[in-house]
This record gives C-alpha cells, sequence and structure tokens, in this order.
C-alpha cells in the first residue's frame, strides 16, 4: 500500500493513520477484520455494509487525510510524474483488492495478515509486532498467545493472488 519508505510502523504514523481510519469510518462505514502495518506497507481486510463494494473511495479518502496530516517538509520527495497530478510519494498509486470466498480463505487471509511481520523478518513472534490486529484476536481469545511463533503454511494463492 505505501511507497518503500520506512516510517510509518512509528507510533506518531500510525495514531496518524488511526485518526484517518476512523474518519474515514464515520463517514462511510467498514469493519476492519484484520491489519498490520509495516515500515513500508499495510495489509487490511475490511467488511463493507451490503451492497456497498467502494474500497476505492475509502482508500483514497484515508490516504488523502493521512497525508495532509504530514508536515510537508516531512513528505517524501515527489517525482515529475505524480508533482503533474498533484499527487504525494507516501502512498503507491493502486492497491490489490481480493474478494473473500469463504470461511477457509477468511481465515487463511487473517493469519497471512498477521504473520506478515514475522515473514518480513521484522519481529521473531506475531505477538512481538505493535501495529497488528493480532492483539485483539489474542485479547478476545480467537487465537492463542503464542500464535506465530512457528512457521506458518499458507496456500500458495494466498496473498498473491
Amino acid at each position: 500500500m505505501f511507497q518503500r519508505v520506512a516510517w510509518f510502523a512509528n507510533p506518531i504514523a500510525v495514531a496518524v493513520l488511526r485518526e484517518a481510519m476512523r474518519a474515514e469510518m464515520a463517514r462511510r462505514p467498514l469493519v476492519i477484520e484484520a491489519m498490520v502495518v509495516l515500515p513500508d506497507h499495510i495489509h487490511a481486510m475490511w467488511t463493507l455494509p451490503d451492497g456497498d463494494a467502494d474500497y476505492s473511495t475509502r482508500w483514497r479518502n484515508i490516504k488523502r487525510t493521512f497525508t495532509t496530516s504530514i508536515p510537508p517538509a516531512q513528505r517524501p520527495a515527489v517525482f515529475a510524474s505524480r508533482a503533474h497530478k498533484k499527487e504525494q510519494a507516501i502512498w503507491q498509486r493502486r492497491f490489490w483488492e481480493h474478494r473473500i470466498r469463504h470461511e477457509e480463505d477468511f481465515c487463511n487471509h487473517v493469519n497471512y495478515i498477521h504473520f506478515n511481520p514475522v515473514r518480513h523478518q521484522l519481529v521473531k513472534r506475531a505477538i512481538d509486532w505493535p501495529y497488528s490486529s493480532i492483539h485483539r484476536y489474542i485479547r478476545q481469545g480467537m487465537l492463542p498467545i503464542d500464535w506465530g511463533s512457528s512457521a506458518l503454511q499458507l496456500p500458495d494463492d494466498v496473498g498473491h493472488e
């Protein structure tokens, strides 16, 4: 979701992102099923209201709110290809969207999201990454505290669709 800049997974950036998401959720409802914020990208799984598939507007608004909350001097340099479109260099232009097909697909993608910090060798255990919904899953008893401490086997198409 983000350009390859290692400043998103820090308390200030996460707080700004949280506020941007809350503001958008107040305008256009969504349920965050799972999410992880890494230094250079985000994985998020949302459920939208019945009959509403407008992920694009939600992401656009979240990205805009987040970007305008960062002082211009702290934003990455903008290349000419973006400057003429009045774009910033913080976010990738596109996002990957996948419709969950069934319960097993849902579980596999939640697991992929929660295991991502381990996969990227940022931590040894999924619970050690502070910017993840895994903490909610553990608090609510949906996952054991040691989940993600060992290798995770997922179908080849999960996270690579």
